[in-house]
């Protein structure tokens, strides 16, 4: 047998079984974004930096199905069915390069919207609504203190009406009672939540991307394959040869 056809539709046989867990991985990926995000939702106003995760959850959805279908046309050696498979692969190839390009877009947008929003609802702090519950827990989750540092703090109005201090969400994990005054920095958490806030969403990100173009990589060589054994039969009009004939 052709060496190029046995490679060929090994390659295929192999794509289809790794497009069920391809979409089983980018569906971690995705969810594992919008649950980084949604955590965190009152600093990113801007909800078009979703779109990346929800194009790849579309992508997974659409992987799952079609990665039986990719089965099917092999086994039963259907030039339709390949065809329509070559549809398929080149689809989700350009669905994931615009996955890509979004999320490299989106990825240097993050500190932008970022220091904006965080900015916003740092002055409005007051201790008690949810937008102050959910600084209180970033603060606690992230060990960070203040947008750049615990000193951005001086500049809200909870500081100045607080007789100088900063919330106790700013506090170390220490047995040295913390009080949140800024002439004991030793007790305060030293890192700004922007700085690690926006390390946390570009890193779920970029992972995301990583992943991505290694399945895109994938279909390239699959619609490559699918050209070779339809070139293949067509030259020796023979039909589709089984795989370990």
């Amino acid at each position: 047998m052709d060496c190029g056809i046995i490679t060929s539709k090994s390659i295929l046989l192999f794509i289809s079984l790794v497009f069920w867990a391809a979409g089983a991985v980018l569906a971690c990926i995705s969810a594992y974004l919008i649950n980084s995000y949604d955590n965190f939702d009152s600093f990113i106003h801007d909800k078009y930096t979703l779109i990346p995760a929800a194009i790849i959850i579309g992508i997974s959805v659409m992987l799952i199905f079609f990665g039986l279908v990719g089965c099917c046309a092999t086994i039963k050696e259907s030039k339709v069915g390949l065809s329509f498979f070559f549809l398929i692969i080149m689809l989700i190839f350009a669905a994931e390069v615009v996955a890509l390009v979004l999320s490299f877009v989106y990825h240097r947008k993050i500190n932008e919207d970022l220091e904006r929003s965080m900015n916003d609802i740092f002055t409005r702090y007051n201790g008690q609504d949810a937008d102050s519950k959910a600084i209180d827990a970033l603060q606690t989750q992230l060990q960070c203190c203040g947008v750049k540092n615990y000193s951005s703090w001086s500049n809200t109005t909870w500081y100045r009406s607080h007789n100088n201090t900063v919330p106790l969400s700013c506090c170390k994990n220490s047995t040295t009672p913390c009080t949140g005054r800024l002439d004991q920095p030793d007790l305060l958490n030293q890192k700004g939540c922007e700085t690690v806030l926006e390390l946390l969403l570009k890193n779920a990100l970029t992972y995301a991307m990583m992943i991505i173009l290694c399945f895109a990589i994938i279909k390239f060589f699959g619609m490559l394959s699918i050209c070779v054994i339809t070139c293949k039969n067509g030259s020796l009009r023979n039909g589709y040869e089984h795989l370990y004939a």
